[in-house]
């Protein structure tokens, strides 16, 4: 490419990425509280009796409906504040990856017995 084809474009301006720091995220604190809200009711049983939504699944669907709302939650409320905002996206992204690491890790049984 010549230097005049590189000049021909024009310069890139800064969009507000806070939208999209604030799915990714969600994202990560959903992936977490998966595996948070199932060792809550593993371990204790006023909450495995309150997450019983569906009786054939048991305590898995409430589990998986808590979070889901929560996601939604967080990601509205996040989406909220940061829409018309640049937010820093390494640490978003940091913060992303160390929830859903640690969600996964927590819902294996050697790690979530721990608890």
């Amino acid at each position: 490419m010549s230097p005049l084809h590189l000049t021909a474009y024009p310069k890139a301006r800064n969009f507000p990425n806070g939208g999209g720091a604030a799915a990714i995220l969600a994202a990560g604190i959903g992936a977490f509280l998966v595996a948070a809200f199932a060792i809550l009711a593993d371990k204790i049983a006023v909450i495995k009796s309150l997450m019983i939504f569906y009786k054939p699944t048991g305590p898995l669907s409430g589990v998986t409906t808590c979070a889901i709302a929560a996601w939604l939650l967080v990601w509205l409320v996040l989406h909220t504040f940061w829409r018309s905002r640049m937010v820093d996206m390494g640490r978003v992204r940091t913060a992303a990856l160390v929830l859903l690491i640690l969600g996964v890790l927590l819902t294996f049984p050697p790690i979530a017995d721990v608890f």
